[in-house]
């Protein structure tokens, strides 16, 4: 994992999120706080900001960054998930390399398993988790079968998608929504619909061939 990749994944994860406006706010709107979108937004911008101060960094070393910055920019419960997200990756990439795809996998499985031990929520309470977990588990599947990287990014985009359709028949417990009952159900949940368009939009670099 370079560190210019990890940079140009930024860059084009803020451009998506501000493509996808339109669908995260109403998603939010529906079941959440309303200001889902202007923290993803303000996050995302944050981070495709460090662009030039970061890219002499090692992958971790930016990684730490980006979680810190994301850290003191993104309000409400996202920021210290996201942040704990990059900086739980970042370990993994320091102490065991992200240079394979297995290692990459390790250390999304760590990064995710920080916002599961951060947010005390599991798949299944219609949380970005519906999408986080499932792309994870595949993503190391995947790996570990030697799959080549083009047809594990085509596939985790299939599993991003299916993780966040899984949340619309689901009754939330955690965040606002959790205070809706069974009037959740029905509606996808916007922080998994923003974890779908990121896993889409670091897949179609890799499928692009810009994963280096």
């Amino acid at each position: 994992m370079q560190t210019s990749f990890i940079l140009s994944a930024s860059l084009a994860i803020h451009a998506a999120i501000v493509a996808n406006e339109a669908d995260i706010e109403s998603l939010d709107r529906a079941i959440g706080d309303g200001d889902h979108y202007i923290n993803m937004k303000r996050g995302s911008e944050a981070a495709a900001s460090m662009y030039n101060e970061l890219l002499a960094l090692p992958a971790d070393e930016a990684l730490n960054k980006i979680g810190s910055k994301l850290l003191s920019t993104i309000g409400g419960a996202a920021g210290p998930l996201f942040a704990s997200f990059c900086m739980g990756m970042a370990k993994i990439v320091k102490h065991n390399g992200g240079n394979t795809a297995l290692e990459i996998a390790a250390a999304f499985a760590a990064g995710v398993q920080a916002i599961v031990q951060r947010g005390k929520a599991q798949v299944g309470e219609k949380t970005m988790l519906d999408v986080l977990v499932p792309v994870s588990t595949h993503f190391t599947l995947l790996a570990a079968e030697g799959k080549s990287n083009i047809e594990i990014a085509r596939a985790l985009k299939l599993t991003a998608d299916q993780g966040l359709e899984s949340t619309r028949n689901l009754i939330a417990t955690k965040g606002r929504a959790a205070g809706l009952g069974e009037r959740a159900i029905g509606h996808l949940d916007a922080g998994a619909k923003s974890c779908q368009v990121m896993v889409h939009t670091v897949c179609d670099l890799v499928i692009q061939g810009k994963n280096s």
